[in-house]
């Protein structure tokens, strides 16, 4: 029986890593093979949320109401995040300008509604995350995606910005991260400033994607709240925090946005999971246990570094931060000239059980020459991915 047909803002691109996923998930899964994947497709820590987190929800189960709370967030999270940004930028953010959210997410949907008029258009670096690309595009807004290369380390920058307009037509706002995915790489402070400063010149909004504050490698991170105080700035406690099936992160807004949030978040979400807000709180204690998995990540990334060029790959986006390396593969590639990253990467799940994001999910133009590599796992499984992938390649 026919019937109504899905609608045109549901046809966005699919997240390509998750479709990995599932098809990894799906081989494991499989009793005809025995053989284990090496999971380097998704950004997601393969440690749990710390002990601090885990007894704070195991007591919020039996001595708390657990019911919908403020669609802010809970008042003591928010104090706990404003107070955040003071101890680690010395930077003096007031709890009302906080907004907890379902994941950052939620965030994002929360800040180009409140934010963006239909058609508007926001300037994205490509490569970048697909999710900002297809957030948009399911909003009725109109991504401007700016090719980004080594020549600018991979960043965008006021120039370009300012030349894109030039070509498709006003831009409404501009969206950065910092440590980036799928790069790892960072702005400068110097560098995050110039970009906020331009913003605020041309009146355009500018968001900062702090998501991965915390996980960098010997550069220092800076927020856009200490150059800026109408920056809005997006973070989560699904990264740096291992916290990602906990759905929660949150947003710093100019004050003039606050209760625009607040209505469209009472509408949309209610409330964050509560369960994950109380728990939250306790995150920001846990930096010991919190800084021995970047630790761990700084590891990983060395030994890929080190590894993946005797496999044959060995042209890598600068990775300051974040637990990702995006390199270029065309060289590979080179060698069966109708293969595309997507296809690479097929064949590299199913032949050497090494499961990778092409890089068509970052960049739609470039990024059939590209993949990145998630080291957010275990010190074992980036050995064993190296090991395979050189034994295969070669």
């Amino acid at each position: 029986m026919n019937g109504p047909e899905a609608s045109a803002r549901s046809g966005v691109a699919p997240f390509l890593a998750m479709d990995v996923m599932r098809e990894a998930t799906a081989l494991e899964r499989d009793g005809k093979t025995s053989r284990r994947i090496i999971h380097l497709e998704v950004g997601q820590p393969s440690t749990p949320a710390p002990h601090l987190v885990r007894d704070a929800a195991a007591h919020a189960l039996v001595h708390e109401r657990l019911g919908y709370t403020d669609a802010l967030g809970l008042p003591k999270l928010r104090a706990r995040i404003a107070r955040h940004y003071g101890d680690r930028h010395n930077v003096d953010v007031a709890p009302e300008r906080v907004v907890v959210t379902s994941g950052s997410s939620g965030g994002f949907v929360l800040a180009f509604l409140a934010c963006f008029n239909p058609g508007a258009r926001v300037a994205i670096s490509e490569p970048g995350y697909p999710a900002y690309r297809n957030i948009l595009t399911a909003l009725g807004l109109v991504p401007v995606g700016i090719p980004v290369g080594p020549d600018t380390r991979w960043s965008l920058t006021p120039e370009l910005i300012d030349a894109a307009e030039r070509v498709h037509g006003t831009i409404a706002g501009v969206l950065v991260a910092s440590p980036a995915n799928p790069t790892g790489t960072m702005l400068t402070p110097e560098a995050l400033a110039a970009l906020s400063r331009s913003c605020a010149d041309k009146s355009r909004w500018f968001i900062s994607d702090e998501i991965y504050h915390g996980i960098s490698f010997g550069m220092d991170e800076a927020t856009a709240l200490s150059s800026s105080t109408d920056a809005i700035v997006a973070n989560s406690f699904s990264k740096y925090y291992s916290m990602t099936g906990w759905r929660l992160g949150w947003l710093v807004v100019p004050d003039r946005l606050v209760r625009p949030l607040e209505r469209l978040a009472q509408n949309l979400f209610i409330s964050p999971p509560a369960i994950a807000q109380e728990a939250a709180v306790a995150a920001f204690d846990a930096t010991d246990e919190l800084n021995t998995n970047v630790a761990l990540y700084s590891v990983n990334r060395d030994l890929l570094l080190d590894a993946l060029p005797d496999a044959g790959i060995s042209h890598f986006a600068p990775a300051d931060g974040a637990f990702y390396l995006y390199t270029d593969v065309s060289d590979l590639l080179a060698k069966d000239s109708n293969m595309t990253s997507v296809e690479f990467c097929q064949r590299m799940l199913h032949e050497a059980g090494v499961a990778a994001t092409p890089g068509l999910d970052f960049d739609p133009v470039r990024g059939h020459q590209t993949v990145r590599f998630s080291f957010a796992g275990a010190t074992a499984d980036m050995a064993e991915a190296a090991a395979r992938l050189k034994t295969w390649l070669r």
